[in-house]
């Protein structure tokens, strides 16, 4: 019986026309071995940045349709490329885009969620093809726009499609596998096996390795993950179920979350009202927040949170909206913080390591100005300055 799997190449894999060359010629192997493939790829190298820069020539704030619309141009050609290079190696392969897979969405059009995936598209290629290259990414909403998935939207186009074929997916990037920290910063060995919750919370707590919309895709349907490094021989990562999983360590890993902006709203007034509103504009402009704590005191309002800086364009347009009303409403983004994580599911049943990340961080002269808790994990707000010196400490007292 012909085996299926999905396959997904990262920016950096696809970077040049030797490394999609190579890809090529990998896939063509696996197809010789009766697979049938449904590769999912990024754009190539730093496109999608080159595209924003260009867009930061023309507008400041550029209409998210426009924009949607431009960013998709980067995956389409790399499946355009790859396609014809699987051609000219006599590979049966057919190149669609985002709308042509089938993959509908809804949101906004920067950041739109999956709403189903016809699989009876991908049933129907396969009958002719062996290889289906889809661009990562991108879908089209239910008025025919195109729409983006946001920050590691190839991921989840990737999970989406696999959890759609019941088969499992494989994620090739620069890296071999997940590691307990970026290797970069401290060199943490790298794990054989994660839990979806683990890598949940990694992945949203500033580990880049996975879109946490993909995980929990992934731990939704049961979808084993393989994480690897593009074309090499080297051992990844699988992410499975936690009851999978015999070895539960206190602390599997250590993130650090750089891309974030810390926020403090203050208000001369303890006005409930205000808060449902700034509350109701967050939700209705899809903006994440986390490390939520609120002052009440004789000066008035004050309310801190830290949010993805990437949401700055809507942020400032929440904040615009509530001064008109609230005149006397301030509030300072502050982009000169951090935000450290420490994970592991053996948390819930292991005591002892709250106190032993606080005693690490005072120990070393860090300061946090703000501390919030799952079951799995611990997170602190420090300055930017100690970030990578804070998960050194903390990896090294843990033995990561």
């Amino acid at each position: 019986m012909t085996k299926r799997s999905v396959i997904k190449f990262g920016g950096t894999s696809v970077a040049d026309f030797t490394k999609l060359k190579n890809i090529a010629g990998y896939l063509k192997k696996r197809t010789e071995q009766d697979e049938q493939l449904v590769v999912v790829v990024s754009a190539m190298g730093k496109t999608t940045d080159e595209l924003l820069r260009n867009v930061d020539l023309l507008s400041s704030a550029p209409n998210e349709q426009d924009l949607a619309l431009l960013l998709t141009t980067g995956e389409q050609q790399t499946i355009s490329y790859l396609s014809i290079i699987l051609k000219e190696l006599d590979v049966r392969t057919q190149a669609l885009t985002g709308f042509q897979a089938g993959i509908r969405t809804k949101g906004h059009h920067l950041k739109s969620k999956i709403l189903n995936i016809k699989e009876q598209k991908f049933e129907e290629t396969f009958s002719s093809h062996d290889v289906i290259v889809v661009a990562g990414f991108q879908g089209m909403n239910e008025l025919g726009e195109i729409t983006t998935l946001g920050r590691g939207g190839s991921d989840t186009t990737a999970v989406a499609i696999a959890s759609a074929l019941d088969v499992s997916c494989e994620i090739y990037t620069d890296v071999a596998g997940v590691y307990g920290t970026d290797p970069r910063i401290f060199p943490a060995k790298r794990l054989d096996y994660v839990s979806y919750e683990e890598m949940m919370e990694m992945s949203a707590l500033g580990a880049g390795v996975l879109e946490t919309r993909s995980v929990e895709i992934a731990k939704n349907y049961n979808i084993p993950i393989y994480l690897g490094q593009t074309l090499s021989d080297e051992k990844g990562t699988w992410i499975m179920a936690q009851e999978e999983i015999l070895e539960k360590k206190a602390v599997t890993g250590v993130a650090l979350d750089k891309d974030m902006d810390y926020v403090t709203v203050s208000y001369p007034m303890n006005d409930s009202e205000l808060l449902k509103k700034l509350f109701e504009l967050l939700e209705k402009e899809e903006v994440n927040i986390d490390m939520i704590s609120q002052i009440v005191n004789m000066d008035g309002l004050q309310i801190s949170f830290t949010m993805k800086d990437t949401d700055a364009q809507q942020i400032d347009k929440i904040f615009s909206v509530l001064k008109e009303e609230y005149p006397s409403l301030n509030f300072v983004i502050q982009e000169d913080y951090v935000k450290v994580s420490v994970i592991g599911s053996g948390m819930r049943d292991m005591s002892g390591v709250a106190s032993k990340v606080f005693m690490t961080l005072l120990n070393h002269n860090i300061p946090f100005y703000q501390v919030t808790t799952s079951e799995i994990s611990i997170s602190y707000v420090v300055d930017q300055a100690n970030g990578q010196e804070a998960v050194k400490q903390l990896c090294a007292v843990f033995e990561l």
